[in-house]
Parts: C-alpha cells; structure tokens; sequence
C-alpha cells in the first residue's frame, strides 16, 4: 500500500508541476503532496508552505478586488 501510494502521489505530483499554465494544476499538485506527506515528512513542509502561500494569494486577491469594488 505504501509503494502505490508513494507513486501515485509522486505522479499527481509530476503532472501539477506539467500541467502548470493549465487551470486546476495546482489541485494535482496538492494531492500529489498529500499523499506523499503520509511517508515523506518533507512532503509535509512542502503541502505546509504551498497551503500558505495559497492562502496570502487569496488574500490578497480578495482584498484587490474589494478595493476595486469601493472605486
């Protein structure tokens, strides 16, 4: 089990990194990272930091297009 999950995990994980000028990658990637973060604890660190960079980016994003609103 833990074979297949590292290399399912390995290759969501390669196809995110692919497939990035494409919409919804990014999805690949986290779950490539999720699963590997079950055996790989530096997989963790990578799923922690993408998560929040993630989470500035919505931020940030939310807080452009209020200010845009406001306008």
């Amino acid at each position: 089990m833990k074979i297949l999950r590292l290399t399912l995990g390995a290759l969501l994980f390669i196809s995110g990194i692919v497939l990035t000028l494409l919409p919804g990658s990014i999805l690949l990637v986290i779950g490539g990272l999720v699963m590997l973060s079950y055996d790989w604890p530096r997989a963790r660190g990578w799923l922690k930091h993408s998560q929040r960079s993630m989470t500035l980016g919505a931020r940030k994003l939310d807080k452009f297009l209020l200010q845009r609103k406001l306008r």
